[in-house]
């Protein structure tokens, strides 16, 4: 009998019947990036995969029955997933699992566009946690929609396909840079000129000055018939052009923009739409989480407890006897050891790339601030029904004591009375532009899911 504690390596003694799972996986997770880089994005390609595996929409005038498999999309930002299972939802609750969909990126102001020596330019906010200097110099892509005053929602997609021009953030280049070598990383870099360069062709014909803005307006009115006006209601992301691609000789990790938390968010989704189980399962693909879970698209919309209610009421159930029964795995990524940057871990209790799916007991930041901290019972729960299936998973926290930290919607979750605790896959780069995941562990993260819906 071994007495200690050691992790284990995912990638380590897998037959060649494993690897093939587990790199066949990673071919849909990778398609699956790619068609999704908005939270837009993501729940309108998840709603077609529901869609196709059965699922109807979610009406709150009619009452929920065992077999029902019902999706309910948030404003096309959010996604609530429920399969009725014929437990006893008094005494088992519901499985929930919680991931979000918006990743850190760079939005379009409501009035972008300008020129400036003959060139144009879109103005941005940057949304969520970034190094600014990490957007520059990168190909960018524009994504999202236009509303219209008459209704009308025209969908911007630019700078993905082959044929396609790519955008661009400028850069100040080394032999003219020595103030800017002075200044720290958080000063150097300014976040109103994080301007995203579009246009450096004057129109024709025309007497009025700002040229090259006028000929993009004509190309964007012939494109999608829209004025400048139209960006007031616009919800335009820019973000990096790359696909997602494989890293290292052996094929053993993937790189791509929105890991964080779309590695989550795909084996969620499989999860439920591939495992049998007579649980009822709610699964929820949130907004708004790298900005604290805000708004009527966030984990903190009332819209969780709707649904719980309206359970409560199609089955003749006290609501709070249903969360009170209910287990929830909030799948969020977290930092994987990066021997780079060794001293930022506590290499003990730090998640490893390779490892598993990573459990963090506790967020939050310093004294464990603004974190869900789980029980122990819990923890327990979970280690019995992870070893059953045979998934390798891990724990870890999210660096060293006092250097940072970082928050999940774990919390919001426990707050209705619900055991909750973070799962997810560790990534290397998080909130970079290209981030990297092992494949194993978003294999491990897929089995971690089912094993907990069974």
């Amino acid at each position: 009998m071994d007495l200690t504690y050691e992790r284990k390596n995912a990638y380590k003694n897998a037959d060649e019947k494993k690897l093939k799972k587990i790199f066949e996986y990673s071919e849909r997770y990778k398609r699956f990036l790619d068609n999704g880089k908005t939270e837009r994005e993501v729940v309108a390609e998840t709603v077609a995969l529901a869609k196709e595996n059965g699922y109807t929409e979610f009406d709150f005038s009619k009452d929920v029955k065992a077999g029902d498999k019902l999706y309910y999309n948030n404003r096309n930002k959010g996604l609530f997933l429920l399969k009725a299972g014929k437990a006893n939802i008094a005494e088992n609750g519901v499985r929930i699992l919680v991931a979000h969909v918006d990743s850190p990126r760079l939005d379009l102001k409501q009035v972008p566009l300008f020129e400036k020596a003959d060139m144009a330019y879109l103005k941005t906010h940057y949304y969520g946690g970034i190094k600014k200097y990490q957007w520059l110099t990168i190909p960018l892509a524009l994504h999202g929609v236009i509303a219209l005053k008459n209704g009308e929602k025209i969908t911007v997609r630019v700078g993905e396909a082959e044929e396609d021009p790519v955008f661009y953030i400028t850069d100040l280049l080394p032999h003219l840079s020595q103030e800017q070598s002075t200044k720290t990383v958080a000063t150097a870099f300014n976040a109103e000129n994080l301007n995203v360069l579009v246009g450096g062709i004057p129109a024709e014909g025309e007497k009025e000055k700002k040229l090259v803005k006028q000929n993009v307006l004509k190309i964007l009115n012939e494109k999608y018939g829209v004025t400048e006006e139209d960006f007031l209601s616009a919800e335009i992301e820019a973000v990096p052009a790359y696909k997602a691609k494989d890293v290292g000789f052996d094929r053993a990790f993937v790189a791509s923009y929105g890991h964080d938390d779309r590695v989550c968010t795909f084996p969620e989704v499989t999860a439920l739409l591939e495992t049998e189980t007579d649980q009822t399962v709610l699964t929820i693909l949130a907004d708004k989480e790298e900005i604290g879970s805000e708004g009527n698209t966030g984990m903190q919309s009332v819209l969780i407890n709707d649904i719980i209610n309206k359970l409560a009421e199609s089955y003749k159930v006290n609501a709070a006897v249903i969360r009170a029964h209910s287990k929830c795995l909030s799948a969020d990524v977290t930092a994987a050891y990066d021997p780079s940057f060794a001293d930022a871990f506590e290499e003990m209790n730090a998640s490893f790339a390779n490892h598993g799916v990573a459990m963090n007991k506790f967020t939050g930041a310093r004294g464990k601030s603004g974190s869900n901290d789980a029980s122990a019972e819990y923890v327990g729960y979970l280690r019995n029904v992870f070893e059953k299936e045979g998934v390798i998973w891990q724990t870890g926290e999210l660096g060293r004591v006092d250097l940072g930290g970082g928050g999940t919607v774990a919390k919001f979750i426990a707050n209705m009375n619900i055991d909750t605790v973070d799962l997810g896959v560790p990534v290397l780069s998080m909130h970079a532009p290209y981030e990297l995941i092992s494949k194993a562990d978003i294999y491990e993260a897929h089995k971690a899911f089912s094993a907990f819906i069974k």
